[in-house]
């Protein structure tokens, strides 16, 4: 049997993904690449083999050179979930971590999601946050100028 090769990415909801042959489960350090031999799911390894490096999101797929499609999965990871009392507190948590350059995801309750780091949840308690650790995908903020160099960012919850 001849390696799969994934020739393209296609954003969540641009492909047909109840088409998906199988899937890519990738931690968030391991989803930007651009050539790189991986193990989808279903055991069989999968050259990815992109034009330029890219952030491979949750949901996103991988078109085959053979015209098949690959899910893209985020993998769970060891996570800090922050909580704060009052919209200042939020403020001075969100604050403190990108004057840190702390890459943060913002869930839709408004709460942060960080990687599991024991200084920042110190530094996070001491500042008022009410923290739960958990393992949960990780798909942080691309940044204010991740646009000029092509990158997208989507959010998962």
């Amino acid at each position: 049997m001849q390696m799969r090769r994934a020739i393209a990415r296609a954003p969540t909801g641009q492909w047909p993904e109840a088409s998906a042959l199988t899937s890519l489960t990738l931690a968030f350090d391991d989803r930007h690449r651009r050539r790189i031999v991986l193990a989808a799911a279903d055991g069989q390894p999968v050259l990815l083999d992109l034009a330029q490096a890219q952030v491979l999101c949750d949901g996103d797929g991988l078109a085959l050179d053979d015209g098949g499609w690959i899910a893209v999965r985020a993998a769970l990871e060891p996570v800090i979930e922050v909580r704060a009392g009052d919209a200042a507190t939020a403020a001075r948590l969100a604050w403190h971590l990108g004057n840190r350059h702390t890459p943060v995801q913002v869930l839709a309750d408004g709460s942060l999601r960080l990687r599991d780091d024991h200084v920042l949840a110190a530094m996070l308690e001491g500042l008022g946050a009410e923290l739960h650790r958990c393992r949960a995908p990780f798909s942080p903020e691309s940044g204010a100028y991740a646009g000029v160099h092509g990158r997208a960012h989507h959010d998962i919850g």
